[in-house]
């Protein structure tokens, strides 16, 4: 299990109880059930584009804000973690492309 989606899934879990969203509500607003809320939180997976963006839009945050982890070590680690995301998922790389352009 990816580093990065256990991260990705406790920003979920955090910005959805700082917004008083039960998990139900917000299956229910990403029209998905309530089970891949659980997932998505707890890292084993990563949510759909289609569902990234409806997540910006339910937490009203920008799409670097679903990226706010404490630090995670230095830059070399960092940028080895990212090759070896990048060079294994492609959605992955799809995800991080994505977020890239968002700040171009």
């Amino acid at each position: 299990m990816s580093s990065l989606k256990k991260q990705l899934g406790a920003r979920i879990r955090e910005l959805r109880k700082a917004r008083g969203i039960t998990q139900e509500a917000l299956a229910e607003m990403l029209g998905i059930g309530t089970a891949n809320i659980s997932y998505i939180e707890n890292g084993k997976f990563a949510p759909s584009f289609e569902n990234f963006e409806k997540m910006i839009n339910v937490f009203d945050v920008e799409p670097y804000e679903l990226y706010k982890f404490p630090n995670r070590g230095n830059i070399d680690d960092i940028r080895k973690e990212l090759t070896r995301v990048i060079n294994s998922d492609e959605d992955m790389l799809m995800l991080i492309y994505r977020f890239y352009k968002s700040f171009k």
